[in-house]
């Protein structure tokens, strides 16, 4: 069994009850000693202790015994490729002896660097659009911070959207929208509509609350008019679960809540359309295909590829895959992310990221093996995917998703198979352009944020950038 370390929770728990060692540990029953080798991570915990806490003082084992280790490696990880450090030697094992000993440190230090990473953005921001200083985070930047701390994971929902047919039996994928129909009439006593594009321009789905009435646009087909019922599922029978979520995230303005309401929301959604442990067995055994995947499970190519991001339920996991998506000008538009592959927050995509190529063959799969600064090597595939049309038009609005994953796990993905692993070109690869240290790239657009060396005049290398 995985050992399981609580110094930090511990340590917590006790300070907010104003107990010293020795008072919790006649609580406990045990030494003041096993209390001190606890709090210092020198002993892992045992289930009868775990349960005694529970017991004691109220407090779920689970939310005690759940690990940020995971989420602090990653963000530590992020912290190390910053250019500021670029001369630092710290090995990944010196990382996890940070956060198994000086957990507080390291947290410490994740922080210093988000502070460091939003006056850099507000630099940005400030030099783009002449807005002046202390502009707040962006909803997206906001909700997907979120996402991240969560691991991209959320137990509750998925367990709300286990138990959502509990009464009705689960019906049959081809029965799906019908059955949805059904249960928000005789739940919520909300009807659902199909309305003509021209009744509802330039909206996809309208909830009338006076009316108790869910409208859809004839311009979705079937398996989005499925996930907008599942949707509108998760936004009202599930409401006071997602309040919860909402209300712990730490996001406070109203255009943030409502941006992690919504993406809560089509997380259930995704989770009722596509349950876990089905979902999780079929895309390893078609080795993460996600063609097959949307077919098997009546969703989009989109929706297959979002919800194998959230594949990381502890004791069943996938692959851990990030998602980003973007539009023909290179803007970020959607990202979720299970990897320590750090995502662009600003602006768009590292241009040499064949994501872009994807643009050039519709519906085809583009793969790609590329290298961040830090040297870790991702396997990453494109390909473009469909937006609803209300109207004839000329211009395409398609749409392009990119899913990696690191090199590691390439082996269980079958769109890597023609590839032989041993002469896979690697193209190497930034964040974007305004932090990315490759400072010869010949795709460079920007000067970097933080530049280690300044421009040699006497030299002019592949771009005006480089030093």
């Amino acid at each position: 069994m995985r050992k399981t370390f609580i110094g930090p929770q511990l340590r917590r728990l006790r300070l907010e009850r104003s107990e010293t060692q020795a008072q919790m540990a006649r609580a406990l029953g045990i030494s003041a000693s096993y209390v001190n080798l606890l709090e210092n991570n020198e002993r892992s915990v045992s289930v009868p202790v775990m349960l005694r806490l529970f017991e004691v003082y109220g407090v779920d084992w689970r939310d005690i015994a759940e690990e940020d280790s995971t989420r602090q490696l990653s963000d530590l990880r992020v912290v190390m490729q910053d250019p500021l450090l670029a001369d630092a030697r710290v090995d990944l094992a010196q990382l996890r002896a940070a956060i198994v000993h000086a957990p507080g440190v390291a947290e410490a230090l994740i922080r210093l660097h988000r502070a460091h990473q939003a006056q850099t953005d507000q630099l940005l921001a400030l030099s783009e659009t002449a807005e002046p200083l202390g502009i707040a985070p962006s909803p997206e930047a906001a909700v997907h911070d979120v996402f991240r701390r969560n691991r991209n994971h959320f137990r509750e929902i998925e367990e709300a959207a286990e138990h959502f047919w509990t009464d009705e039996g689960r019906p049959d994928p081809d029965e799906t929208y019908g059955a949805l129909k059904r249960r928000l009439l005789a739940h919520q006593g909300a009807r659902v509509r199909l309305m003509r594009v021209d009744e509802m321009p330039g909206t996809l789905r309208r909830y009338d609350e006076l009316r108790r009435e869910i409208q859809l646009s004839e311009a979705l087909d079937h398996s989005n008019r499925i996930f907008q019922l599942a949707h509108m599922a998760g936004l009202l029978e599930r409401r006071q679960l997602l309040d919860a979520i909402v209300a712990r995230s730490g996001v406070g303005d109203a255009h943030g809540t409502a941006r992690l309401r919504v993406e809560l929301a089509n997380y259930f959604a995704a989770a009722l359309l596509m349950p876990y442990g089905a979902f999780l067995a079929e895309a390893q055994a078609s080795r993460y295909d996600f063609d097959h995947l949307a077919t098997r499970f009546g969703v989009s190519f989109e929706q297959a590829c979002h919800r194998v991001t959230t594949l990381q339920r502890e004791g069943a996991l996938g692959v851990p895959f990030f998602f980003l998506r973007i539009d023909r000008s290179g803007n970020v538009t959607k990202r979720f992310n299970a990897t320590d592959f750090h995502l662009a927050e600003y602006g768009g995509a590292c241009p040499r990221l064949d994501v872009n190529l994807a643009f050039r063959t519709p519906g085809r799969i583009v793969p790609q093996f590329v290298e961040m600064p830090d040297r870790s090597q991702y396997f990453v595939l494109a390909r473009t995917v469909g937006r609803p049309t209300w109207r004839h038009q000329n211009e395409d609005n398609s749409l392009a998703v990119a899913m990696g994953c690191a090199i590691e796990h390439v082996d269980q993905i079958g769109y890597a198979r023609p590839f032989a692993l041993s002469g896979a070109q690697m193209t190497p690869i930034g964040i974007n352009c305004r932090v990315c240290p490759r400072t010869g790239c010949e795709q460079r657009a920007h000067q970097a944020v933080v530049a280690t060396r300044p421009v040699d005049e006497n030299r002019r290398g592949a771009t005006r950038y480089e030093a």
